[in-house]
């Protein structure tokens, strides 16, 4: 299932069995070669090059499909017959005509070269003189030659000729590079990923020049085969993380890849957690950066999102924007994120534990006035915080499956209705309506959403231990937290480093973003070769 790309497709020797039945055997005749079975099509059929014969082949595995073109023609000086087999919408037909049609149709054994071809075409001299392509391979495999032609490759055959060739690379419509939706920056590059892997890995290349920037590409899929690449720089990774990745892709066993979150859920430590063990992002900037900290990048075929591994908690509340600006500005921006994840998960059940369990404990005036508010309100505190939590939820996942014009009008225009009508109704108290709306906007302000998401989970699971144990449960389920996040790793690095293990070199970029000047070590969680960000 998992096969190594850095060759191309079928381009391996067969087998000696195959060698010698393929010396044995000689090639059907032109003339009595029978019309193929489906079935005749073993693992191990090669290439004859007896094109009549090659074609029936190719057309009872792969001819069924209507989407598949045949273009027949023949090479002129060589009145050699020839085919070419693609998909339709996954070329460059320009390229086609342009680049192979018309050198091969056109072409005239004494044209403009001041010596007579060859008698017989070769795959060289074809590959050599013939086709102005820069992506030209072999391809010797039968099987092979037909699962890259329905991959999206263009494959040429030609009468006599026992190899067929590859031209060009697949090339579809492709999505236009625009800028991310999911990380949005008010400074810094415009320029995130698409479901084009070629156009990510080139991005990555852009952002700057490194020797050292290597990048793996794997199959995954058992039916529907994807490719995936694994980027990291190789004198700075630490190896033994590049190994424990790689084995964690090559053990992928799936039908069908459909997206990066697919490969997060089956690699990830922890399936359990409600924590992300990796960190998706549309953001090449934000990956490179990442890559030069000594960590792993998985881009997959299909989607723009890309995987950085491994990942911290402190990773999840970090924005690229926090170093573009100088570093008093980012530090306050990164306190506030903090400061705002603790109030989006905690403050319903904080709520909930003084309304209902310690009003003792809140201001009198205040105590007095929250008083005042829920009088007539039939329910108790708890049902209370559940009624709106839960429009506030169905109002986000609303507006996020409308229509973009009316999706951000509408889920503002129903909280404040819905908001308001419940006031007038005295379902809620008013106090109640400015906590959830802080919680909500404190969970907008989570740069990550899948971040976000959790968070959100995690807030319902604080309000029913307040409900039960007041104070005191909304301490213990904090205290559970802590605990589960101490024992969570992202391959082998504590989640919650450098809290734990306490690493005081790394709190340079904690709760506070240092100077760049002063940040010239690497994370020493990661275990890098190169310490050092500056110098040799």
């Amino acid at each position: 299932m998992y096969k190594s790309l850095y060759f191309y497709v079928g381009s391996g020797k067969p087998s000696e069995n195959n060698s010698a039945s393929s010396q044995t055997a000689a090639p059907p005749d032109k003339e009595n070669a029978a019309e193929p079975e489906p079935q005749q099509l073993r693992p191990d059929a090669v290439i004859t090059g007896n094109l009549a014969y090659d074609l029936k082949l190719i057309k009872a595995a792969i001819g069924q499909n209507s989407d598949v073109n045949f273009r027949e023609f023949v090479v002129r000086g060589f009145q050699a017959r020839a085919v070419l087999m693609y998909v339709n919408g996954m070329q460059d037909e320009e390229q086609i005509n342009k680049q192979v049609m018309q050198p091969l149709m056109m072409m005239d054994k004494q044209e403009g070269r001041g010596e007579l071809l060859p008698d017989r075409l070769s795959c060289e001299y074809v590959k050599e003189n013939l086709l102005p392509l820069a992506q030209i391979s072999e391809a010797k495999d039968m099987k092979d030659l037909q699962e890259s032609v329905l991959f999206g490759y263009t494959a040429l055959l030609i009468d006599g000729m026992p190899h067929a060739l590859y031209v060009g690379l697949p090339n579809g419509a492709n999505r236009a590079i625009t800028e991310p939706t999911s990380e949005a920056l008010l400074r810094g590059p415009r320029l995130g990923f698409t479901e084009v892997l070629s156009e990510n890995t080139s991005m990555l290349r852009r952002q700057g020049l490194n020797k050292n920037l290597e990048m793996k590409t794997y199959e995954v899929g058992n039916l529907m085969k994807k490719k995936l690449v694994i980027a990291y720089i190789n004198n700075i990774v630490n190896q033994d993380l590049l190994q424990d990745v790689t084995e964690r892709i090559c053990k992928i066993d799936m039908d069908y890849i459909a997206e990066s979150g697919y490969v997060e859920q089956l690699i990830e430590d922890n399936y359990l957690s409600p924590f992300q063990q990796t960190q998706n992002t549309e953001r090449p900037d934000r990956v490179i950066s990442a890559l030069l900290e000594g960590r792993i990048a998985i881009l997959l075929d299909g989607t723009p999102f890309a995987l950085i591994v491994p990942v911290t908690f402190s990773m999840l509340l970090q924005s690229p924007e926090d170093y573009y600006e100088r570093w008093l500005p980012g530090s306050l921006l990164r306190l506030m994120r903090f400061g705002a994840s603790f109030m989006a998960l905690m403050a319903p059940a904080l709520y909930i534990s003084f309304i209902s369990f310690h009003p003792g404990l809140i201001p009198t005036e205040l105590a007095i006035s929250i008083i005042l508010t829920r009088a007539g309100v039939p329910f108790p505190s708890v049902i209370e915080v559940m009624i709106l939590e839960i429009s506030i939820e169905i109002l986000r996942e609303a507006g996020i499956r409308l229509p973009k014009p009316i999706g951000p009008a509408m889920g503002i225009v129903g909280g404040l209705i819905i908001g308001d009508a419940a006031v007038q109704a005295g379902i809620v108290s008013p106090f109640l309506v400015i906590v959830v709306a802080v919680t909500a906007i404190s969970s907008f302000s989570i740069p990550m959403y899948s971040a976000g998401i959790t968070l959100r989970i995690l807030r319902f699971a604080g309000m029913i231990f307040a409900a039960v144990l007041g104070m005191f449960g909304t301490i213990l389920f904090f205290l559970l937290i802590c605990i589960h996040l101490t024992k969570l790793k992202s391959f082998g690095v504590p989640y919650v480093t450098p809290f734990s293990p306490i690493r005081l070199g790394d709190w340079k970029d904690l709760y506070l973003r240092a100077p760049l000047s002063l940040m010239r070590r690497r994370p020493e969680m990661l275990k890098t070769q190169i310490k050092k960000r500056r110098g040799k």
